[in-house]
């Protein structure tokens, strides 16, 4: 393999890297299932680049062959599952277990029979197997964008990116010698944008499924606007959170952030104005805040964060500031109710974010008290150059967290 060929399989590695490092960031943040899943597809999709590019260290090429003809068999399957499984459209489950069991069948015959051919016609059969069900799910996937299933459309990019990286690999893995720098340069950046496409694709779904869970276990309580607990929910979460923890007192974080110029703004441009300003600071707010912390709206221009077991209150400042950096920062927001305007018509705007903190040890202390009171300080925040108000029990006073020196 040439410089040029070792630079584009190097851009795929890379793209495999970063996929598996936002995998971790999703673990961490508590989005466990998307995190897995994204995280297998891209070590799986990077095990099998590599076994087809030689990278796996084996005695002897037949030894090789047969391997390679075994994971194309095994991959085939496999990714079939998974696809149909994405699209739906294997709808009961005795008819999902008659799929699986047509396809499983159909990988054992295949790797019975490679067993009877030569070890480069074995892995020529296997490679059959996965050009055959890839163009079987590519009919699929184009059978279900052209009857209007949105869905399907970035499956059909992803299948025939998929389609021309095996093709590429296979030709590479039967003649490896004689592989031109083009046949690696075409498959390494299908191999990418396939990564990539599904990567996105799977991410998209999975945040729907998070947005769909919030709205049925919130129901009318749900605040359509900012995809949060509205004012009502936030305060029959504020009852049930205070009740648990005066059964078990462990301290407890109360983060109140208030946004000072929502009014002026409303005034300035009007409500399509301020429902798009709420609509992308409450995204910003749900991108940044870890799953585990419970957050709603709080009136109308305000947001409660909640953390259980706050043992450590530096975990608290810390998450106060990365919030107050990140709402801070400059938006673009459309001032038209026309749907064609929306991304044209922007008006730059950011957000004068209060913070109020403050950790509740003490039982006795009601929400009643405890939420109003870390609103005002969120309101008095607005005053300090960090823009985060700390209750400082030692003293009894409202202090100012010192703005951090840039590193």
């Amino acid at each position: 393999m040439d410089k040029l060929s070792f630079g584009f399989w190097g851009c795929y590695f890379g793209t495999t890297a970063l996929l598996l490092i936002g995998s971790a960031m999703a673990f961490l943040r508590s989005l466990r299932r998307i995190a897995v899943n994204a995280a297998l597809s891209a070590a799986a999709s990077g095990f099998f680049v590599l076994a087809f590019l030689g990278g796996l260290p084996f005695s002897s090429a037949d030894t090789q062959a047969r391997f390679l003809a075994h994971l194309a068999t095994l991959v085939a399957v496999l990714l079939s599952c998974m696809l149909l499984a994405v699209l739906g459209l294997v709808k009961s489950a005795k008819a999902w277990n008659a799929v699986v069991m047509v396809l499983s069948v159909a990988g054992a015959v295949v790797l019975g029979l490679g067993w009877l051919l030569p070890p480069l016609q074995a892995l020529a059969l296997g490679l059959g197997l996965a050009y055959l069900l890839g163009a079987v799910a590519l009919g699929l996937c184009l059978w279900g964008a052209i009857h209007g299933d949105r869905l399907a459309r970035v499956p059909t990019s992803a299948v025939g990116l998929m389609l021309c990286a095996l093709i590429g690999l296979g030709w590479i893995a039967l003649d490896r010698a004689a592989a031109p720098w083009q046949l690696h340069a075409m498959s390494a950046i299908a191999a990418t944008l396939y990564v990539s496409t599904m990567a996105w694709f799977l991410w998209g779904r999975y945040a729907y499924l998070i947005e769909l869970h919030e709205v049925m276990a919130h129901g009318p309580s749900y605040d359509p606007v900012t995809r949060l607990r509205s004012h009502a929910e936030t305060g029959q979460l504020v009852g049930s959170v205070f009740k648990s923890f005066r059964d078990d007192p462990a301290p407890l974080g109360v983060m109140v952030l208030t946004i000072a110029n929502l009014y002026a703004l409303e005034k300035l441009h009007g409500s399509v104005a301020i429902n798009h300003a709420l609509f992308l600071t409450a995204g910003r707010l749900r991108r940044v805040v870890p799953g585990y912390i419970e957050m709603g709206r709080l009136g109308h221009d305000g947001f409660l964060l909640l953390m259980r077991n706050c043992k450590d209150s530096g975990r608290l400042i810390r998450l106060a500031r990365s919030v107050e950096a990140r709402l801070s920062k400059p938006l673009s927001l459309s001032t038209s109710r026309d749907v064609a305007r929306i991304e044209t018509d922007k008006l730059v705007w950011g957000a004068e974010v209060g913070v109020g903190l403050l950790l509740v040890s003490n039982p006795a202390i009601r929400g009643s008290s405890a939420i109003p009171m870390a609103r005002g300080m969120s309101r008095t925040a607005m005053s300090y150059a960090s823009r985060i108000a700390w209750f400082d029990h030692s003293s009894g006073e409202i202090v100012e967290l010192p703005v951090l020196a840039p590193a």
